[in-house]
């Protein structure tokens, strides 16, 4: 199957033509401390350290000397991997070295958009450029870097590869290769083996499609504290019964974010030989409709043996997901963590590049805000608001699946979601969108993790404690 080769780093002992970044409010006295031919040349080409502007400055052979980059003003200091991804995109070509006043953090986040900024999806339509290299930075965890775009390319190839080539027997191969890649363990229950596996949901949601449905259960490591990472693996969505309209159909191949997320997760926590148990579950279906499709007003009985009135066949992500969560809780973890493309009602709140995120956990979602911010992977802690309880108990079965009215519906969703983790003492729920409606520097348009890179960084001080 298609997946992009992992980024990487120039060598360390390779010449580089060094990269300067300078902000608006530095460049005079950068120049200050240049000889006249230089000053004439930055005055001449009108630089003016825009974010991401560059500027070649010539040797006196008229080779390329040093590069100028551009960081902005104020309101840029923060947007160092955009800024960087700009000028990576410009350059086209050849190899190049940071230079100028950075802390490692700052470095790091470079570095990180210096290597995001490469990623193109081929397989259909055109051919990967040539992309600028860099010779990775004195003093940060080079590998570490490398292992966190190539989870981010991971996650961003599944999404964007379209249903056709991207159906519950792709995905499990996705992580079958990944499985294989780092020594980890893969086990599958597809079919009609879903019901004898009491994982009744999961074979409700996708039985009607041509596909078998499927849970892909992924473990890794033999020592440490225990993470399970659950992912909404909905290959396609049409709505089932409740059929979306076309507009809402055209980027449903997106609806298995939350397990390309947290695949692209796995890949960073096993590249990096994190000491802990992990292990990786991933409910893959698709959401078809045929004569077998699972109807509005049916009852389903969940592996916990909650029983759930079917309102919306739309809303079908938290039921795939239920049976997951509740196969994990009967083992549990030190930490669950759960990601899915569940509700629009998280887009309409925060749009789509903040990941929304729910957990009863104080100081866990206190490790996760500081993460985000210290990663430029922006979070949003929203709230499991107990009173709404009542909207998710329709009276003839424990969970209403789609309560009605437009209120408070990606909170009801993290409420029913909740309902399935009972026994693990530490869990998050993430609802995001997986996806970038806008090209952006490093950040182009098409699938995209949300939240990983914030996990991952979090997770040595989470599971210390």
């Amino acid at each position: 199957m298609y997946l992009q080769d992992p980024p990487g780093f120039a060598a360390p002992d390779t010449r580089a033509i060094p990269l300067r970044i300078v902000s608006k409010s530095a460049l005079e006295d950068w120049l200050a401390g240049q000889d006249a031919p230089v000053r004439d040349w930055v005055a001449a080409s009108g630089f003016r350290a825009g974010p991401g502007e560059i500027l070649r400055l010539p040797a006196p052979d008229m080779s390329v000397a040093r590069v100028l980059v551009g960081w902005g003003d104020a309101k840029d200091r923060q947007r160092l991997r955009f800024v960087i991804g700009r000028a990576a995109a410009a350059l086209g070509s050849g190899t190049y070295a940071l230079d100028g006043d950075l802390t490692a953090n700052q470095l790091e986040e470079a570095a990180l958009g210096w290597l995001l900024s490469s990623y193109r999806f081929t397989r259909y339509a055109g051919r990967a450029r040539d992309a600028a290299r860099l010779r990775p930075p004195r003093g940060i965890d080079a590998a570490r870097i490398e292992a966190i775009a190539a989870g981010e390319f991971l996650t961003r190839d599944l999404i964007n590869t379209p249903a056709e080539d991207m159906g519950p027997d792709e995905l499990e191969a996705a992580a079958r290769h990944l499985a294989e890649r780092h020594g980890a363990t893969v086990s599958v229950t597809a079919g009609d083996d879903l019901l004898a596996a009491n994982l009744p949901m999961i074979h409700a949601v996708g039985r009607a499609a041509a596909r078998a449905p499927r849970l892909i259960d992924v473990t890794w490591g033999e020592t440490g504290p225990a993470l399970t990472l659950v992912g909404k693996g909905v290959c396609f969505d049409t709505g089932g019964l409740n059929l979306k309209p076309g507009a809402s159909m055209g980027i449903m191949k997106k609806d298995m974010g939350g397990a390309a997320t947290v695949l692209g997760l796995a890949s960073m926590i096993m590249a990096t030989g994190t000491e802990l148990r992990l292990r990786i579950l991933v409910p893959a279906v698709e959401n078809a409709v045929a004569g077998n499709a699972f109807r509005p007003g049916d009852i389903l009985t969940a592996r916990n043996g909650l029983t759930v009135e079917i309102n919306n066949t739309d809303a079908e992500g938290r039921l795939v997901l239920a049976d997951a969560l509740a196969l994990a809780d009967e083992t549990p973890p030190d930490l669950m963590i759960c990601m899915a493309t569940l509700t629009g009602a998280a887009r309409v709140a925060l749009g789509p590049d903040i990941s929304p995120y729910y957990t009863d956990d104080d100081a866990l979602a206190m490790a996760l805000a500081h993460a985000g911010h210290r990663v430029r992977d922006p979070l949003w802690r929203m709230p499991l608001h107990r009173p709404y309880e009542p909207m998710i108990e329709p009276g003839i079965a424990d969970l209403d699946n789609a309560p009605a009215g437009a209120f408070a519906g990606s909170i009801t969703a993290a409420l029913f979601i909740d309902r399935f983790v009972r026994r693990t003492p530490r869990f998050a729920h993430f609802d995001i969108y997986g996806w970038n409606p806008k090209p952006a520097p490093a950040r182009p348009k098409g699938g995209v993790g949300m939240g990983a890179r914030a996990i991952f960084d979090a997770l040595p001080g989470v599971l210390a404690s």
